[in-house]
């Protein structure tokens, strides 16, 4: 090194102020240099409409529809959503109503609730205000019930009420499951209910009774 070199840099050094400039501004660009070589820039993936949006929708409609090519059940919705990608499904948002057909294509049962959905597994979830009326006149109050149509079983968790018809006779519990006829089926924690006869009705009754055991009577003298 030449000397006039060597005191060049021993004047700069002399002056601190300079020094110190110069260190932060070579200590800054050092760091800078490290942050952007490990930098690396996080991007989502893109989102597509149809990932949210419905494949179709339909309004007012009434189908039936087949399963292994015989007509099944019937459907009346005000809108029918139908998503393609996963996980596939149907919705039925502002309502459904449905007819479930025997091999006869007589209606086993029909069903009515505020929201529908049916996914991919082949299994419908009923939501909102859930009634269900059987071939026999059974009714069927919830507020969720699901039904698996390869296992043809129906079963909810939630609190169920089911009337039989005529006598208003009430049955009261949890843990619903039926067979797919809804004719074959238990409740869980359950309490019954019987409405009492009013004394005018009970007073027939009993006039009823003691005519037939009159009669009964007679016959037995006669013979």
């Amino acid at each position: 090194m030449k000397s006039e070199d060597y005191h060049s840099i021993l004047r700069l050094c002399r002056k601190p102020n300079l020094c110190r400039r110069h260190s932060s501004l070579i200590i800054l660009s050092f760091f800078t240099l490290l942050a952007c070589d490990g930098h690396h820039e996080h991007i989502a993936p893109a989102v597509h409409e149809r990932d949210s949006l419905p494949f179709m929708t339909s309004h007012g409609i009434s189908n039936l529809i087949s399963d292994s090519g015989i007509i099944s059940y019937k459907i009346v919705a005000e809108d029918w959503n139908i998503y393609t990608t996963e996980p596939q499904k149907w919705t039925f948002l502002k309502g459904l109503f449905l007819e479930k057909f025997d091999t006869t294509f007589h209606v086993e049962w029909h069903v009515q609730s505020d929201t529908a959905y049916c996914h991919a597994n082949r299994t419908w979830e009923l939501r909102g205000r859930v009634v269900v009326l059987n071939r026999d006149g059974d009714l069927f109050e919830t507020e969720e019930l699901f039904w698996d149509m390869d296992e043809h079983q129906l079963w909810n968790h939630m609190f169920m009420t089911i009337t039989k018809p005529g006598s208003q006779q009430q049955l009261q519990g949890y843990n619903f499951r039926s067979n797919e006829e809804m004719t074959d089926y238990h409740i869980d924690n359950s309490a019954g209910y019987t409405p009492a006869k009013d004394n005018d009705e009970a007073t027939g009754d009993n006039k009823e009774e003691r005519a037939s055991q009159a009669d009964s009577r007679r016959a037995l003298q006669g013979q």
